[in-house]
Order: C-alpha cells, then structure tokens, then sequence
C-alpha cells in the first residue's frame, strides 16, 4: 500500500493510460480526484475506483479553461482537504504536420493544454501539495527522444512540459515538493490499437504483424500496457521515490535509450 490514504489528483481520465493511473492508485490506498472532460468517462473510472473500497470524486474538467482548473482545485480541496499527488496526464494532440504546413492555431492549442494547462494545475494545487510536502508526475512522451518527420509541434510542447517540470523541482524542491516527468513510449491501448489496425488494413497485413514490426526495436519485444506505465508513476508518488525530483524516466520498453 505505497499510497495508503493519500488523495491523487489525475487529469486526463481517459479509457488507457489515465484510467489505470487512477486504478493503480487506488489498489495502493489512494483516494482519487478524476478529471476529464468526458463526464461519463469519469463515472465509469469513479465506480471501479470505489469498488477497490477507495473515495473518488469527479470533475468535468478541460484544463485550459480557468474557471474548470479552479473549480477543481476547489472541489478536491473541499472533498479530502488534502492533496498529496498531482498527475498532469491531460493533454491535446498538437497538429501532426511539418512546421510549414502545421496551423498556428493548432500548436498554440496543444500549448495552451499541454504545457500552459498543466501549469495552471500545479499553481492551484501549490499551497496544498507544499502542506503534504508531496508531489508533482508529468506525462510527456518518447516523443523527446526522436526527431521523426511531422512530430515537430507535438515534440515541442512536450519539450516544454519537461523544462517546465525540471523548472519547478527547483522552485518547489526547498518546500518539500516533488516534481518528476514520464516519458512513455507506444502503450498498448485503444488509441495505439486502432492506429494498429488502420495501419494493417491500409497494407493489407495483420494487425499482429504491425505490432510485431513495432515490437522489434524495442528491447523488450512487446509494447508497454497502460498499467505498467501507470506504475511506474505510482512509484514516483510514494516515498520509495522521496529523493527522486527532477527526472524524466523512460518507460518504453526499451525503445529509446536516455
């Protein structure tokens, strides 16, 4: 029980990776504030969270937005009056084009939720996470690791995330903060599956032998499942990890050297 009775906030509650972030804190002792913009994403992640005897709240929420970041500072605040674990898992796809044909609008979007909504998280859950002397997870991507054609605007922002990540550990790390990034590679979840099997329909193959193409540069020849990764944050939240801040761990497979 890493996290026995610790309150998670996880933004970007999804079907994938942000749902097993929020289980896998759970099975751990956590209590875990979900945020998302789907509201019925949020129920069903909220019931399987109280169905492993853990408290869950939900917040509709999209992170760029202000008023919705307030709202779920307060709401966390006003249902646990704690909070020990920021997870910035939200985020928005960025246009995936060259810089030359990607639409400004686009990138300044995925800016505005990737980098700028995730800070104005950690600004409103500052005073609280100082008073538990707790901690701060960023999910970038393995996308700061490579240099791949049309990934430009979304290497950018997920750039900036990790810059602003190492920035804060130095702001918040005299206070007893915490602030560390991820950086998964392919997860092997809804999203990764239907581009899979768009891919193998387009070539004419299985969507077994795209995987198995993939899994071929990858150390450990399979694709990480969306618990793993949500584990390796768990660690970075409990006290196994409390002199760990400031980092950017790989979880990839292998895929990637760092």
């Amino acid at each position: 029980m890493l996290l026995q009775d610790k309150v998670v906030v996880v933004s970007g509650i999804g079907p994938g990776l942000g749902r097993s972030i929020a289980l896998r804190c759970a099975q751990q002792g956590a209590d875990i504030v979900l945020a998302a913009r789907t509201e019925s994403r949020l129920t069903e992640v909220a019931k399987e969270v109280t169905d492993l005897g853990r408290r869950a709240v939900t917040v509709p929420t999209d992170i760029a937005s202000e008023e919705d970041a307030a709202r779920l500072a307060e709401t966390a605040l006003s249902s646990f009056g704690r909070v020990d674990t920021l997870v910035n898992n939200a985020f928005a796809m960025p246009p995936m084009r060259s810089f030359d044909r990607a639409p400004f609008d686009g990138i300044r979007n995925g800016f505005e939720t990737n980098v700028l909504g995730a800070l104005r998280l950690v600004n409103l859950f500052r005073p609280a996470l100082e008073a538990s002397r707790g901690s701060i997870v960023m999910v970038s991507s393995m996308v700061i690791r490579h240099s791949q054609l049309t990934f430009g605007p979304y290497k950018m922002t997920k750039s900036a995330l990790l810059a602003m990540a190492q920035s804060l550990s130095t702001e918040l790390g005299p206070k007893g903060v915490r602030v560390n990034t991820i950086a998964p590679g392919y997860i092997w979840a809804d999203n990764v599956k239907a581009h899979f099997s768009y891919q193998a329909n387009k070539r004419g193959i299985t969507t077994q032998e795209v995987y198995d193409e993939v899994a071929a540069s990858i150390d450990l020849r399979k694709l990480p499942e969306p618990d793993e990764v949500a584990d390796t944050i768990v660690f970075l939240a409990s006290s196994m990890a409390s002199a760990v801040t400031g980092q950017c761990l790989d979880v990839n497979g292998g895929e990637y050297h760092h």
